[in-house]
């Protein structure tokens, strides 16, 4: 959506509007659609299981191929102490849905080496790429040793026909009961190819990661903003072919797939991996067919990020959130708050997504039973708040959690897809923090489009009341943020915050040490060039112990 220069949240500009919405109905024939559709997604499942589970014995394709199959690059994710998700996919044409090979399964050879030169091979096999998943492949390593840097690499072929991968880097999580000297990760999101190049992530594979938090909008599903750089491969997609064909344009950026052969990743995702906007089965356009869509867009983000078998779709659900630990230092609890999610509050006539409304004309915002993660993943998230013995609980989500209104002759306004329109959402989290005495929490998002620094208040409207976590909320990698303006209003106007800034892209990375956390705001200078400059936007300090950014 673009928002008016006079609107007072610095809210960032996105997709225009496409049009009044037919009107879809309400009530029982709202119900029996879902329940037709999610019946569709059942079969669609279980189809999709059924034809794993067959092609798992089928014969593979002797493989040759007329371009490098190996074109998106290699990646790695959801370290463990003894190991962790190496991942590819076969793609020697990526403007195609099928990437350029018939629909028949291939083996790759794999090998983890302790040495990049792979004279100290420790685990290797072989894996078959199947049609089914678009020849993505992703092997679970075990048996390694904890703390420490790893080299993997895939072949595809034999002989004179092999085709080998680029070499990628990844770390085993620290022992349980080790308490590690260090861990240092980037947090980052929202890379809209059109809006920039990826030169962001050229300069993050030099800042000696242990990780990569990536928080949502991997890819975009929409074209908008000013001055592009360079396009998307055709229209909007709707279908798995569509999906699946920008996803690897995305995955095609050298500076992109240069940091994800570089540290693992561990991601979640936002809105535009499926559709501005959406709340659970609700999109922005209120499309009926909408958990077909979305049955489509999980399918092919999970064929493309280097995540765990047990996160295979089930129709148009995916299991996402989940908890990493890195010994006694760290635990990092990635959440999603788009699958379950209850749809936005007082909505624009005839369509779903986020507007500006004001509170006082909006009773259904405080309603007790509106939840940003449904009811189920904060039971589980309460439950890890409780068990957790970690120095530091890093809590990695989408957005801005810390309250953020304006002022006006109207009223006091709210963005209602933010954490600011669910209030008793975000008082649960912030009271099961409490009740349960979490060591040290850190609230790590994106999705703005702007760098905030604030301080996560027991209350709010209180600015004397308790401070009960720190929050960091990255930037974006390209996409285009609000005028600086609106940031310098909103820091006037709440005391919890201590940065806002919008007119810079880039990243974050933070750096924990048993007894500090040290943050680091880096930014580029152009994103219309692909060689940008690096900077330090600021940095800040926690102390363990002490919520609360300082300065640094």
């Amino acid at each position: 959506m673009r928002m008016a220069s006079s609107n007072p949240l610095p809210i960032p500009p996105g997709p225009q509007p496409r049009g009044a919405a037919r009107d879809t109905g309400t009530g029982a024939r709202d119900a029996g659609r879902r329940d037709l559709l999610a019946g569709a997604m059942r079969l669609a499942a279980a189809s999709l299981a059924a034809s794993l589970a067959r092609a798992a014995g089928a014969a593979t394709q002797p493989a040759r191929f007329d371009a490098d199959p190996f074109s998106l690059g290699v990646a790695s994710g959801a370290p463990e102490p003894d190991g962790f998700v190496i991942w590819t996919r076969l793609v020697p044409d990526p403007a195609r849905a099928d990437g350029g090979l018939p629909p028949v399964p291939y083996e790759l050879r794999w090998e983890v080496a302790a040495d990049e030169g792979f004279s100290r091979i420790v685990a290797g096999g072989r894996a078959v790429a199947h049609p089914e998943l678009a020849h993505s492949l992703r092997v679970e390593v075990r048996g390694l040793a904890p703390g420490r840097w790893y080299h993997y690499r895939f072949f595809a072929g034999d002989g004179a026909h092999q085709a080998s991968s680029p070499v990628g880097r990844a770390r085993t999580a620290p022992a349980p009961d080790v308490l590690s000297p260090r861990l240092r990760l980037a947090v980052a999101s929202c890379q809209q190819y059109e809006q920039g190049y990826f030169g962001a992530y050229r300069h993050m594979a030099d800042e000696d990661l242990d990780l990569v938090l990536f928080v949502g909008d991997y890819i975009y599903e929409s074209s908008w903003g000013r001055d592009p750089v360079r396009a998307h491969r055709g229209a909007e997609p709707k279908t798995l072919g569509d999906y699946r064909i920008r996803h690897a344009q995305y995955r095609g950026d050298a500076d992109l797939q240069r940091m994800h052969a570089a540290a693992p990743w561990i991601v979640t995702w936002d809105d535009h991996e499926v559709d501005n906007d959406y709340a659970g089965d609700r999109s922005e356009d209120l499309d009926p067919r909408f958990l077909v869509r979305r049955a489509a867009a999980y399918r092919a983000y999970f064929e493309h990020m280097p995540l765990r078998a047990a996160a295979l779709p089930d129709g148009a659900a995916m299991r996402i959130h989940g908890r990493h630990r890195f010994g006694r230092l760290a635990e990092l609890f990635v959440l999603d708050s788009r699958q379950y999610r209850t749809p936005q509050a007082c909505p624009k006539p005839r369509r779903g997504g986020g507007n500006i409304v004001a509170v006082e004309r909006c009773p259904e915002l405080f309603d007790p039973r509106r939840s940003m993660l449904g009811s189920a993943q904060e039971r589980w998230l309460d439950r890890c708040f409780s068990e957790s013995a970690a120095r530091w609980n890093l809590i990695g989500q989408q957005t801005l959690f810390s309250q953020l209104t304006a002022r006006s002759e109207s009223g006091t306004l709210v963005r209602t897809d933010g954490w600011s329109a669910y209030p008793a959402a975000r008082r649960r989290l912030i009271d099961s923090m409490r009740a349960h005495r979490l060591a040290n929490p850190l609230v790590l998002g994106g999705d703005v489009h702007a760098n905030w620094v604030c301080d996560v208040k027991a209350d709010f409207d209180d600015a004397r009341s308790e401070t009960v976590a720190t929050e960091f909320c990255a930037t974006s990698i390209t996409s285009q943020g609000p005028a600086q303006v609106h940031h310098d209003r909103a820091r006037s106007e709440h005391a919890h915050v201590h940065l806002a800034e919008s007119e810079h892209r880039g990243y974050v990375v933070v750096e924990l040490k048993p007894d500090l956390c040290t943050t680091t705001l880096r930014t580029v200078d152009d994103v219309r060039r692909p060689d940008p400059a690096i900077a330090t936007r600021a940095r800040f300090v926690v102390d363990s112990g002490r919520p609360g950014a300082v300065l640094d």
